[in-house]
């Protein structure tokens, strides 16, 4: 077998492959639009923020019909050419529809756990490998708390094995956030390193650590093709060129309150 010896400069000339999560209603299914030629995977009845723009999308609601969609994605076809970037919206989602199907058909939960972790794992892989295309993954924010107290917000899943394990599949994982202005104008930004609140991670080495919520300056910076913006420069940046952040943008009591809603479930153990 020939073996063909690459470089890691290349990294992202194959595609971006990016995770985002955030609590509800922050802009996670927005940022499809700031994508190149997006086609929307959605499983979730959240695409009004979209209704004023032109963004193909496919609504699926079995692991069958988003396994067509990939089967479509990976083809020869001119459809599947002109899409430049997949965005599955959620895997969160998937999974929690996937866990109710597998409780039904089997009796004890630690099977139906263990199935999801698997087919789970099987999908976010295929569409990850995907070669040639930008893969969008969103998840929807989950809050937990260690034994000593200590609160992080992660990308949620359902059961311990998934929960734990969905930031490994990724380099690239960012939390959307708020921000406020000195005039207490509200704008969204993505947080691209960890801190003691919230996971995210830049195996690229090329983000700052708040970046512009649009994912085509984050490919393009992921990429090589251009740099990322100082933060001295992004609060103003992001404001001029979102203005419709105020109106997406909640207070942050409204922002606990969705998160205290998407608590882990109990699993296997």
């Amino acid at each position: 077998m020939a073996i063909k010896i690459q470089t890691t400069r290349n990294y992202g000339t194959d595609g971006v492959k990016i995770l985002v999560y955030s609590p509800a209603g922050i802009g996670k299914t927005r940022l499809c639009e700031t994508a190149p030629n997006p086609l929307i995977i959605s499983n979730e009845a959240g695409l009004l923020s979209l209704a004023d723009y032109d963004v193909a999308m496919v609504e699926t609601s079995t692991v069958k019909e988003i396994d067509d969609v990939y089967d479509m994605l990976t083809s020869d076809s001119k459809e599947a050419e002109y899409f430049e970037t997949i965005c599955l919206d959620s895997i969160t989602e998937i999974a929690e529809v996937m866990l109710i199907q597998y409780k039904q058909d089997y009796k004890d939960p630690r099977q139906a756990y263990g199935l999801l972790a698997d087919d789970m794992g099987t999908l976010i892989r295929k569409f990850r490998d995907i070669k040639g295309k930008h893969v969008y993954f969103t998840a929807k924010q989950m809050r937990i708390q260690d034994d000593d107290g200590v609160t992080m917000r992660m990308p949620g899943m359902p059961g311990k094995t998934l929960l734990n394990g969905l930031s490994f599949f990724f380099d690239e994982v960012f939390v959307l956030r708020l921000g406020k202005l000195e005039d207490n104008t509200i704008y969204r930004y993505l947080q691209t390193f960890p801190d003691f609140s919230y996971d995210a991670k830049d195996r690229s080495g090329k983000m700052l650590p708040k970046a512009m919520p649009d994912l085509t300056n984050v490919f393009d910076i992921i990429s090589g093709k251009v740099e990322a913006v100082q933060e001295s420069e992004l609060d103003e940046v992001v404001v001029d060129a979102k203005g419709e952040a105020e109106a997406e943008a909640k207070d942050d009591a409204a922002t606990e309150g969705e998160e205290k809603e998407v608590e882990p479930e109990q699993d296997e153990t």
